[in-house]
């Protein structure tokens, strides 16, 4: 289920990966302060430590950050890509020029911090499905040019990528089902428009949109804030061969009530608080002696 840093970030990930890089490094500019203290040969060492107990999500960040600086350096990974570890566990030793290192440090950290604490939210709600049978689902409320790396962050804490862009599934919402008259037509747009015709999910926030997805024979259907007796009603008119989401108004106090909704479950619950309300683990980086 967890895709590794290297097959994740190839081809428009790593694309992508590599402008989000050049981008954090040039808000930061020259590293003026560090350039007018160490002379142009000054190496330093210096470790990343955890502070607190996390998963440690991030890791290969390190490589990618000096490589796009073009820096030389060295960096011994101590711990493994995504797994947990107490407060103060050391985690990485790096080894570069004093400026390189000095301006390569916030961007490492933000990263790493960021991403651990997206897998470490994740990993709560998996736990709460543990079980069930029912998915953990992201979606796209993600930081505007982060969605690759949050979105990696969701798999190292146990849960599972929707779309990470607008081409992988097809979402018919209310915009698009209002602008063409109903869910049958907007289908049927679709369907004509592309051949083959992507997978196409509708969201759903009655039970008459749900009979009408159900009869158009979409891939997926979204239940849109739905919970109780109308959820049930819901989930229980779709047959097997359509699969079902359930999002809106998700917390670590109610998805496992939602995943367990009778007669049907549901084959994905998607929380967009991963990745817009997760707090950040807290990481440092310290020089160390060689």
């Amino acid at each position: 289920m967890f895709t590794p840093w290297t097959a994740f970030f190839s081809s428009e990930g790593r694309y992508l990966l590599q402008k989000s890089i050049a981008l954090a490094l040039e808000e930061d500019g020259p590293e003026l302060t560090a350039e007018g203290i160490f002379a142009q040969d000054a190496v330093m060492h210096a470790r990343i430590c955890a502070k607190e107990n996390t998963l440690v999500v991030g890791l290969p960040i390190i490589d990618e950050v000096f490589a796009s600086l073009g820096s030389p350096f060295t960096c011994e990974v101590l711990v493994e890509e995504a797994s947990p570890v107490s407060a103060m566990t050391e985690v990485a030793r790096i080894t570069a020029p004093a400026v390189p290192m000095l301006k390569a440090e916030r961007v490492i950290l933000n990263f790493i911090c960021r991403l651990s604490g997206i897998a470490n939210l994740t990993a709560k709600y998996v736990h709460e499905l543990e079980g069930t049978g029912v998915r953990l689902l992201d979606t796209r409320k993600t930081t505007p040019c982060l969605r690759w790396v949050e979105k990696y962050a969701v798999q190292a804490g146990g849960g599972h990528n929707h779309r990470k862009n607008l081409a992988e599934m097809l979402m018919l919402k209310d915009n698009h089902i209002d602008a063409t008259g109903s869910i049958t037509e907007a289908v049927r747009a679709l369907r004509t428009r592309y051949q083959p015709c992507p997978p196409i999910e509708v969201e759903c926030r009655t039970v008459a949109h749900v009979r009408e997805a159900v009869a158009a024979k979409v891939n997926r259907i979204m239940m849109d804030n739905m919970d109780g007796s109308l959820l049930s009603d819901a989930l229980s008119l779709v047959p097997t061969s359509i699969e079902t989401e359930v999002s809106g108004g998700v917390t670590l106090a109610n998805i496992r009530t939602l995943a367990c909704t009778t007669p049907r479950r549901p084959d994905f619950i998607s929380v967009g608080r991963l990745t817009h309300s997760a707090a950040s683990a807290d990481f440092s980086m310290s020089l160390v002696s060689a």
